[in-house]
């Protein structure tokens, strides 16, 4: 008879407790469970009794820090054995005078810790780049208040609501202008241009008068006597005062931020020539005008000395004009009366031609249209004119702006491998020297923005946040030795 086979019978060849048997691969599982918590116990009492903390640490501190990554007490408070979670702004400070962030009262703020924009513990980074995530805490949704708001309310990111520049933003719909008061044809100075009258044409260059403040002037159009020559006016004279609120930063990145300005003994005056009579081959010098008129009388005075037959003047047939008493066709002169004549017919040069084709008069220079013909005795010894012809030009002060930009950073030296032009494309056509030249934010965004094919465009790249003028020297807390042996 033939063996029945049924699903039941071959279940109860199955034994059911296959699972409690001990194989290798359990025994290895078991062995891990045990001996895996038992090593880190034993590693972590291990670096506890070496005095090493890293083993509590949230991760590697930046460069700057990195040899404090054995002292936690110098930035974290120790209260009962234990060290607080985040560091206190009293031991940034111990270290780091950093003044506060600037205008921090018109949104509402008394201060921000250091460690809300400056975290560590993020491996080898550069802590005073505080993310953009960090600026936008408080900047995507700024509160200001009143109505003393000076920032756009809502920047997230370069690319995300930053509006343009103050300096270019139209004011109740008029354009800002340069306050300068020196007039300067950009445009003609771009193209090809003749540095005399029987000189050849010649192509100028934007470092042929721009440069940083580091480095040394291109002097190709530059004249040596008058480097060397000392002038009368002062810086006070020429440029505008800081803005009250211009940031400091804490060092220069390369000394190239700024552009150094223009001087007329270095840029302007192999071509600018101020002569003024074609008795000499020299110019007068470039100061203010009462510097001017005595430097003018005393070359005429020695002049006539050397040559004093010149007093006999004859009248140029040239200058008679149709229905006017004609003068003497001979003229005798003194000498003080010479003087008087060339020292005015040069200064109606300079003042109607030559200084008024750069400089601003306050008001109609008076002696642009004097009488040629002083009499001797307006001229004193001193060598000042009296009456109203001894009046001088009110020559406007220059008001040159050094930094357009007073809570911005900028460096020229990282932009070297691009043409000037490439940025200030305005000057190729500007005709007026009240143009303001910087380029827009549009310009910058082309390069700088997110991705890997572009430039860096967080925040802290082109913004200064604490004013480091106002820094204070620290006391030094720690010593060499404490360093060295902090592993221990």
């Amino acid at each position: 008879m033939a063996r029945t086979r049924t699903t039941k019978k071959l279940a109860q060849r199955i034994d059911l407790n296959y699972f409690k048997r001990p194989t290798p691969l359990k025994r290895a599982k078991f062995s891990l469970c045990l001996l895996l918590p038992l090593l880190a116990l034993v590693w972590i009492t291990w670096r506890g009794f070496s005095g090493d903390r890293r083993v509590y640490s949230s991760g590697r501190m930046s460069k700057a820090h990195a040899i404090l990554e054995k002292e936690c007490a110098a930035c974290h408070m120790q209260k009962a054995g234990a060290f607080s979670a985040k560091a206190s702004d009293t031991a940034c400070l111990d270290c780091h005078d950093g003044p506060i962030h600037h205008e921090l009262s018109l949104i509402g703020k008394k201060e921000l810790a250091c460690a809300e924009c400056h975290a560590e513990h993020r491996g080898r980074v550069n802590l005073s780049a505080p993310s953009n995530q960090a600026c936008a805490e408080c900047h995507s949704d700024l509160k200001t208040q009143g109505n003393s708001a000076k920032f756009a309310p809502r920047i997230r990111s370069l690319e995300d609501g930053h509006p343009e520049f103050a300096v270019l933003r139209s004011v109740a719909g008029i354009t800002v202008t340069d306050s300068g008061t020196i007039k300067l044809n950009h445009a003609i100075h771009m193209k090809p241009i003749r540095r005399g009258p029987s000189s050849p044409n010649v192509q100028l260059e934007c470092g042929n008068c721009h440069r940083a403040t580091v480095t040394n002037p291109d002097l190709t159009y530059g004249d040596p006597k008058y480097r060397a020559a000392t002038v009368s006016y002062k810086d006070a004279d020429e440029f505008l005062s800081a803005h009250a609120e211009t940031l400091k930063p804490l060092r220069p990145a390369t000394g190239r931020e700024l552009m150094a300005p223009v001087k007329f003994a270095n840029a302007c005056a192999a071509c600018h020539l101020l002569t003024f009579d074609k008795r000499f081959d020299y110019g007068v010098p470039h100061d203010k005008p009462e510097v001017v008129r005595a430097f003018l009388v005393g070359a005429f005075r020695e002049y006539i000395a050397a040559h004093p037959s010149e007093v006999r003047v004859q009248r140029d047939p040239s200058r008679d004009l149709t229905g006017k008493p004609l003068p003497p066709a001979v003229r005798i002169l003194t000498p003080a009366q010479w003087v008087t004549e060339r020292t005015a017919e040069a200064e109606d040069l300079l003042w109607r031609k030559t200084c008024k084709q750069c400089h601003t008069f306050k008001g109609p220079a008076k002696t642009s249209r004097r009488k040629i013909e002083l009499s001797a005795t307006q001229l004193s010894d001193t060598g000042k004119f009296s009456g109203a012809s001894a009046e001088l030009p009110d020559v406007a002060p220059a008001n040159t702006t050094l930094q357009w930009m007073p809570h911005a950073k900028f460096d020229h030296g990282k932009h070297d491998g691009f043409t000037c032009v490439s940025c200030h494309a305005k000057a190729l056509t500007s005709t007026e020297s009240s143009d303001i030249l910087l380029p827009g934010i549009a310009t910058c965004k082309t390069c700088h923005a997110l991705g890997p094919e572009h430039a860096e465009s967080r925040c802290f790249e082109c913004h200064t946040y604490h004013n480091w003028s106002k820094r204070k020297e620290v006391t030094p807390k720690f010593t060499l030795p404490a360093l060295q042996t902090g592993g221990r």
